[in-house]
């Protein structure tokens, strides 16, 4: 295992209002040749970032790695989760009801892309950040279930379809499932062309926050009540790749994604008024190039975030810790 050495990132952030970095953002991780689409998870006393590690934004046999923490300064590497000729990417991280860990993430086959055969959704559990279940295939081909969260025992998740055959073309449903490994469809959403899409709860409000790559190819955030089977959506006016969001102590709600600047990817937290469907971004991290795909936690009053990006040169793992008044 080796020992992430604390680096402050160079680049400076943009503030507005009363959003701030907290500290100076640190890399955590540069060691893979392209290092991507993070999430991070506080358990048990330790923190744990986990990440793709390929040739790529889209190349190579991508593994997954998984890092931890017990101060969030001193990183060390507790795993590598990879499967024989298979392209795993995405990973999401979160808790079962029985005090697992979960890792959920894409699987592409073959990794070389030319073409793609087959690509799906897979799942892995733990009891520990070092010893993993092997990634197990979830969902049907062509669905990528890209992010689970839990609420009253259930696991909800929206996985987008696509099919190399019919390039260009996205369509998204919601699932569910008890166990996290057997997944029912509950609806299909009826917006086209949606893909990335985060689910959170407000009481029993389901929300989801879904990034959508058509015409037009701006986010959107829903509202559905049980059994969420019926969505009312607002359109948020900018495009927002790699969508996440949290609730505040205070109750307001904040998000990270990628959004487009005058030509320029950067990774920007933004306040989310859900009855209001208003995005307003508030701190941009920094950022630049290949980069986004941010995970949120809140400790210690401050919004903790993992994201990645190549404003540095190689795509690397940075953390970030956003002071909000």
């Amino acid at each position: 295992m080796n020992t992430l050495v604390w680096h402050v990132a160079l680049a400076s952030a943009l503030t507005t209002g009363d959003v701030e970095l907290a500290e100076p953002v640190a890399k955590i991780w540069d060691q893979g040749a392209h290092n991507a689409f993070t999430d991070l998870l506080h358990w048990q006393d330790r923190w744990l970032c986990v990440f793709r590690e390929g040739t790529g934004h889209a190349a190579g046999a991508g593994t997954i790695r998984v890092l931890t923490s017990v101060d969030g300064k001193k990183w060390t590497s507790a795993a590598l989760i990879e499967s024989k000729g298979v392209d795993l990417r995405d990973p999401h991280v979160c808790v079962t009801p029985d005090g697992r860990l979960l890792l959920c993430g894409g699987a592409a086959l073959p990794p070389t892309r030319d073409p793609v055969t087959d690509h799906y959704s897979f799942v892995a559990f733990s009891k520990n950040p070092s010893d993993w279940t092997a990634p197990a295939r979830v969902c049907d081909s062509w669905q990528w279930l890209w992010r689970v969260t839990w609420h009253k025992r259930r696991a909800y998740g929206v996985a987008y379809q696509w099919n190399p055959k019919e390039k260009g073309k996205y369509t998204a449903s919601l699932y569910q499932s008890k166990d996290a490994v057997k997944f029912d469809k509950v609806t299909d959403f009826k917006v086209p062309q949606t893909t990335e899409a985060t689910l959170r709860f407000d009481d029993d409000v389901m929300l989801c926050l879904q990034r959508r790559d058509g015409d037009p190819k701006t986010a959107l955030l829903g509202r559905s009540k049980a059994p969420y089977e019926q969505w009312d959506w607002k359109d948020l006016g900018s495009y927002y790749g790699g969508p996440n969001f949290i609730q505040a102590p205070d109750g307001r709600w904040w998000a990270c994604g990628r959004m487009i600047d005058k030509g320029k990817p950067q990774t920007v937290v933004c306040a989310l008024e859900v009855k209001a469907g208003k995005l307003t971004p508030a701190l941009t991290l920094p950022s630049g190039g290949d980069n986004s795909y941010a995970g949120l936690v809140w400790h210690d009053n401050l919004l903790w975030i993992s994201y990645y990006s190549s404003h540095e040169g190689k795509a690397a793992i940075y953390l970030a810790k956003v002071r909000v008044d």
